[in-house]
Formats: structure tokens, C-alpha cells, sequence
């Protein structure tokens, strides 16, 4: 019988056959770093009104209980699935969280996927609700993530372009293979599983700026954790979803580039090469390059508020793409703002949670500074390549100077890293954000680091769930 060589088939072989000594220990440490983003995320992210809105909903579906998988920085556990939901929403409500880096110059970075939003909450909820280990969990998320990302770098651009919010379509084929690789799906299975997954895929950018937009990956993670369990039923879906006529590039997106994905399957590994980008602030990722640059020229040129005249900030074609809310009226609008990023850095210089709250996108100065932001297409940002997200920014000062510069990356890219220590001191702003104590906190820090030495992961779960809270913040 000749060898099956269909897309689908390698990818699910890659899911299933991959050992976890393949994988290199800088791309495992790399990974914790991301998984302990994640889960910060998750705990700011619980505290939000979306996260009161997403209990309210399992407990009216009677799923809430002591038993299942964690809700992390609650009380509750669920089955796995709506465990992964809330966990999903959560790590995307700030738009907080990592990013994946392109490739190719057509495919536009920081608008690829958020990698860890759907994958993580799929890892953690099956290999809780199984009592896998550490080294299990961790192997099964970098799967997951190389599945995920790669996929994404391979569709045609228009998929983004036209519409889909990639985070969401390739994050269920993401949570699938974290799924079907920690329940120990054979090759046919997970087949079954991408091809059910594929069907379940969805998520539109429109509902950018509203509580939707974190509710993509969750559902990416719901979905694949249904994908898994429907196919180790015995439900049956095509077997080549992924490139047939009808599929799921052609359908999604108008095609595929074979050689991105041909072969390309930890070869190198995503976290090796391009990379992930951590966000140092909870604004769309297209925002950052800029924003870190406006703090460069705020603090070597000393501008005060009153010296602002006028901000031009240029971008390649796509950004203005995302960041479509140019006057925004509230905290979610205001992270696909590039204006008002810019002007809260002028006013306050920080960025942070605390920072994009409804109250502070609505008051008097920030509106005013707002209007001072022009934001628009450069043709030299435009010439530089999508891989890149290249920001050049002019200020003019009241005493006739103009001060300016241009970035091609933020602070936490490959580019310009994150240290261990700074990552750890972001999640712990997140998780006091959430209502976790520091020492507890600590602990979760040591418990991802040595995330491989677990013998279950629920050494670590355990660790994430918090007393009931009456406190919720006012954030989405």
C-alpha cells in the first residue's frame, strides 16, 4: 500500500509521533515563557467583566462544580472543554498576549495568531482532567503552537485580508492537536479530529474592540477539545481537510503555499525561528513597535504634554487594517487604537492595565490629545515588508522642533526580548491584577520553570485557583 502523503496525514502524524526529546531545551524554555504569559493573562483576565459574564453562563448550564478542570483565578473547575473556554477568553481579554512572527513578506506580522490563547487553555484542561505530567502538558502545547502557527504562515494572505480572525481558525486546529495528543489519539483519530475542527473553525475581525474578539479563542479551545473527543468516539470527518478541493485552505483563504508547510514542522520549531513576541502592553501587538518608540522620544527629548503640537505616525497598509478605531469610546476600542496609544504614553508616560480602563479612554485630556494623532499610510513603512511592523513617528513641539524615528519591532520580540526576570514581573502586575497573592504568585513562576519535572500537571493547577472573589474589575 503506498505511503499516504496528504497534508493532513503529516500534520497528524506530527501530533502523534513526536517525541518529546526532539524538541530543543532553549525552544522548551521558550515555551514556558509563553506559558507562564498565559496563564497571568488568565488571571488578569478572569477578573474582567467577561470573565463574570462567562461564569454566569456555565453556571446557568449547571457545569461549575469542584470537579473537572480549572478556571483559573476562580474557585470553579468545569469539563474540560468549557474549562478551556473560560481559560481561552480570559488570556485573550486584555489583548495581552504573545504573538505570532512571519515568515514571508506577504504574510503580515502580528496579524498571524496569538498562539497561546486557544492552545494553552486546551493543554492544561485535558492533561488536568487526565493527570498527565508536566512534560506531557508542555510537550503537547508546543505541538499545538508548531501546528498552529505554521498552518497560519501558509494560507493565502487573503484569509486575513477578507476577514477571518486567524487567532480563531487556526487556534481550533491548534487546541485539536493539543487534544488529541495528551488523550493519546492514534494517527487515523486525529486525522478525524483536524477534519472536525476544520469544520468548527471560525472568527471575523469586525468584532474587533468588543468582548467577541476574546471570545474567538475560546471557543478555538472549546472546539478542539470537542474535535478530539468526538473523533476517540469514532465520528468520522474527511481525512484530508486541510488540502482537498473544498477544504479548509481553499475554502478559508483561496489556497495554500506548500512550501511553508511541506516539511517545515519543527524545522525549526516556531519559538526557535521566527519567534514569539511577548506584549509589554495590552494593546493590539501592531500598536507596540510604535508605543515603544514613543517612549524612546519621550524620555530622551523630555516631552512634556503642552509641548505636543502634533503626532504623525505612518505605518505599511495592513496596520490601519486592525487598528480601525481612530476616536475610540472605550477600553477594548482603545487597544486597536493607534492614536490613543500614543497619546496615553504622552500623558502618562506607562501603558499598563491600569491605563486602559473606559474611565481614562474617555477623559478630557486624552480626547484632546487624541485629536493631536494623525495616523496613516508611510510609503516607507509600506516598502519595508509585512514581516514587519514598521512605525515611523514625527512630533512636532511648540518651540519648532520636530523629533522623530522609526521601529520595525516592539519590546518583548525576538528582536528585542523580554528578560526572564521582566517577563515575571509582568505576570506578576497580571496576577496581582487578578487578586493573587505574591507569594503564590512566586510559586507559579518556579512551578512553569520546572514545568518538565512535574509529575502531574495538577502540581501546578492547584496553584491557579483563587477563593471566590466578590471584586471584579471594570475592564470588558
Amino acid at each position: 500500500m503506498p505511503k499516504d502523503t496528504s497534508l493532513t496525514s503529516y500534520v497528524a502524524r506530527f501530533i502523534v509521533d513526536t517525541p518529546a526529546r526532539r524538541i530543543p531545551r532553549d525552544v522548551m524554555h521558550l515555551a514556558k515563557r509563553s506559558i507562564l504569559d498565559g496563564i497571568g493573562l488568565a488571571l488578569a483576565g478572569n477578573a474582567a467583566e467577561s470573565g463574570r459574564l462567562v461564569r454566569a453562563y456555565l453556571r446557568k448550564l449547571g457545569c461549575t462544580s469542584n470537579r473537572g478542570a480549572t478556571i483559573i483565578g476562580t474557585n470553579l473547575k468545569a469539563p474540560a472543554r468549557f474549562a478551556a473556554f473560560a481559560n481561552g477568553i480570559a488570556i485573550h481579554a486584555d489583548d495581552y498576549d504573545d504573538t505570532q512572527l512571519a515568515v514571508a513578506k506577504d504574510r503580515v506580522y502580528g496579524l498571524l495568531t496569538h498562539p497561546t490563547a486557544p492552545a494553552l487553555p486546551a493543554a492544561l484542561a485535558i492533561g488536568e482532567a487526565a493527570n498527565r505530567s508536566g512534560l506531557d502538558v508542555l510537550t503537547a502545547y508546543e505541538i499545538a503552537v508548531e501546528v498552529e502557527t505554521k498552518l497560519c504562515e501558509a494560507i493565502a494572505p487573503r484569509h486575513y485580508d477578507d476577514g477571518f480572525h486567524s487567532t480563531a481558525t487556526f487556534g481550533t486546529l491548534a487546541a485539536a492537536a493539543a487534544a488529541a495528543r495528551l488523550m493519546g489519539l492514534d494517527r487515523e483519530q486525529t486525522r478525524r479530529a483536524l477534519g472536525i475542527a476544520a469544520s468548527q473553525s471560525a472568527g471575523l475581525r469586525e468584532n474587533f474592540g468588543t468582548m467577541t474578539k476574546p471570545f474567538h479563542p475560546g471557543r478555538s479551545a472549546e472546539s478542539g477539545i470537542v474535535a478530539a473527543e468526538f473523533a476517540a468516539l469514532g465520528w468520522t470527518a474527511t481525512p484530508i481537510v486541510l488540502e482537498a478541493g473544498r477544504g479548509f485552505f481553499k475554502a478559508a483563504g483561496g489556497g495554500y503555499d506548500p512550501a511553508a508547510i511541506d516539511g517545515k514542522l519543527g524545522a525549526p520549531w516556531t519559538f526557535a525561528f521566527p519567534g514569539v513576541s511577548i506584549k509589554p502592553h495590552p494593546s493590539g501587538s501592531l500598536t507596540h513597535p510604535g508605543m515603544g518608540l514613543m517612549l524612546e522620544l519621550i524620555r530622551e527629548h523630555d516631552i512634556r504634554p503642552r509641548d505636543v503640537v502634533r503626532v504623525r505616525v505612518g505605518t505599511n497598509r495592513h496596520m490601519p487594517n486592525a487598528l480601525i478605531h481612530h476616536r475610540p469610546k472605550n477600553e477594548l476600542q482603545a487597544k486597536f487604537s493607534m492614536e490613543f496609544c500614543m497619546a496615553i504614553l504622552l500623558l502618562e508616560r506607562k501603558a499598563g492595565l491600569a491605563e486602559f480602563t473606559d474611565e481614562t479612554v474617555n477623559r478630557r485630556d486624552v480626547r484632546r490629545m487624541i485629536e493631536k494623532v494623525e495616523f496613516s499610510v508611510h510609503p516607507e513603512a509600506e516598502a519595508a515588508g509585512y514581516e514587519k511592523m514598521t512605525t515611523i513617528i514625527d512630533v512636532d513641539l511648540a518651540d519648532g522642533r520636530t523629533v522623530g524615528g522609526r521601529a520595525d519591532f516592539g519590546k518583548g520580540s525576538p528582536a528585542n526580548p523580554m528578560t526572564d526576570e521582566a517577563l515575571a514581573d509582568k505576570f506578576r502586575e497580571c496576577a496581582a491584577w487578578g487578586g493573587l497573592a505574591k507569594p503564590n504568585a512566586q510559586k507559579i513562576v518556579d512551578a512553569v520553570f520546572g514545568l518538565e519535572k512535574a509529575r502531574s500537571i495538577r502540581e501546578l493547577t492547584r496553584l491557579l485557583a483563587l477563593p471566590n472573589k466578590t471584586r471584579t474589575t471594570n475592564k470588558n
